[in-house]
């Protein structure tokens, strides 16, 4: 199975929207991702299989901050590393724009992600109670120094 990563782009807008309804009890707009891809502080790499959006990481930034945003990845794709990847091409986006560090917010039952997170040098911080509007889950807070 052959993999491409690259950069979102206006033609993979829909794929994008497509696999957040998917992952996510709270998905992004058709609108919020074109935001995103027309922001000058946002970055996101997309997983492609057959040029179809299969997995997909972002990134806000500004004054030497990043903040993750969403990072998914179809149902019938993972434990095949594709989040590892995303993260790897994050975290080396992050250094070529010479951030400080990342922070991101995971639900504090998503035990796969945390997992994820740890194994990349990502700290828990602190939490957020009720952060999630779909059921009030608490969210951790994690770091990496870069």
């Amino acid at each position: 199975m052959k993999i491409v990563y690259t950069e979102l782009t206006e033609t993979y807008i829909d794929g994008i929207t497509e696999l957040d309804r998917l992952c996510f009890t709270v998905p992004w707009s058709r609108n919020l991702f074109l935001s995103e891809l027309h922001s000058n502080n946002a970055f996101y790499i997309l997983a492609l299989h057959n040029d179809r959006v299969i997995g997909y990481c972002g990134i806000n930034y500004v004054c030497g901050e990043g903040s993750i945003t969403n990072i998914a990845v179809h149902p019938e794709y993972r434990k095949k590393g594709i989040a590892s990847v995303l993260l790897e091409r994050i975290i080396s986006f992050s250094v070529g724009e010479n951030l400080e560090f990342i922070t991101l917010e995971v639900r504090e039952s998503n035990i796969n992600a945390i997992t994820l997170y740890e194994k990349y040098g990502f700290l828990k911080v602190g939490s957020r109670k009720n952060y999630y509007s779909d059921n009030h889950e608490t969210a951790l807070l994690m770091t990496k120094e870069l």
